[in-house]
């Protein structure tokens, strides 16, 4: 699954996987701002950066240790991030409420989706990205550092550093101050 190579959602391991994910995701969403436990939970459920991350309930994952995030990483309400191959954040990236952040895939071919496989592409978000509020991140997708997602964007293919992208699907906008 990781790798990308076709998987069973059903394959009893992915299935504890996944109820073990929710279990931590539950606890952690009934707690608040503050609660010293919050850490903790994260840890347990994230690859990495819980200690620095400020990540809002409602959060939504598939595994969690999937998950891995940079130094000062701040998630608004509602993300959901899943995580069925790697899904990396870099330092200091501001991710907007209601985003999603999609490493799950599903075979284009109908006879494959039939059989009930799946599979994944890896997610990764360079430093100092800020996410728009509802974006969506499909999988495969990389992000350059610096880059500005806007807000309801559906970014199906690699952004740039220093890139700003809006839309659907999200595409370049050009600044006022460009000069051609």
């Amino acid at each position: 699954m990781i790798s990308g190579a076709l998987y069973r959602p059903g394959d009893p391991q992915l299935v504890a996987e996944r109820r073990r994910a929710q279990e931590l995701m539950r606890v952690y969403n009934q707690t608040i701002v503050g609660d010293p436990a919050r850490v903790g939970i994260l840890t347990e459920l994230l690859g990495s950066g819980a200690e620095t991350a400020a990540v809002r309930p409602a959060f939504q994952v598939d595994y969690g240790y999937n998950i891995y995030l940079g130094q000062g990483v701040f998630m608004n309400y509602g993300c959901v991030l899943l995580d069925v191959c790697p899904i990396r954040i870099g330092d200091r990236t501001e991710i907007g409420p209601l985003t999603q952040i999609l490493a799950a895939d599903h075979p284009r071919d109908p006879e494959t989706r039939e059989k009930g496989l799946e599979l994944g592409r890896p997610v990764t978000i360079g430093k100092n990205v800020w996410i728009g509020g509802g974006a969506i991140i499909l999988p495969g997708v990389t992000i350059g550092g610096g880059a500005i997602i806007g807000a309801g964007a559906v970014v199906t293919r690699d952004v740039a550093a220093q890139a700003t992208v809006a839309g659907n699907p999200a595409r370049p906008l050009v600044s006022a101050h460009t000069t051609t």
